[in-house]
């Protein structure tokens, strides 16, 4: 049995389609935007999936990493961004256009 999934999200579209993924996990288990779960918790199978903290928010066991820290800003200004953690949520400086140009 799994006890606990771990995703990971890399560049512009793996970030985008893991928050999309992360928002529909939530509407199925009856997690809120801030992270609380709405009703009564009967079935702790969607654990695997949260980490529980102690102010009883669930946080998606997820790592979102990009080069380009425009779409990590997307996600923390988007309407679920109290979900995810903010150390979970890794953006570079720069982004890697035109990268095969540089150094000649």
């Amino acid at each position: 049995m799994v006890r606990e999934v771990l995703t990971l999200n890399v560049g512009q579209c793996g970030i985008q389609l893991g928050q999309a993924v992360w928002e529909q996990y939530c509407a199925e288990h009856n997690i809120d935007i801030t992270g609380k779960k709405q009703g009564k918790v009967e079935d702790k199978s969607f654990m695997c999936f949260y980490e529980e903290t102690g102010a009883g928010q669930y946080v998606p066991r997820n790592l979102m990493v990009d080069l380009e820290p425009n779409v990590i800003d997307d996600v923390k200004n988007s309407p679920y961004s109290k979900i995810f953690h903010p150390e979970f949520l890794l953006a570079g400086k720069e982004d890697a256009a035109n990268n095969f140009a540089r150094g000649h």
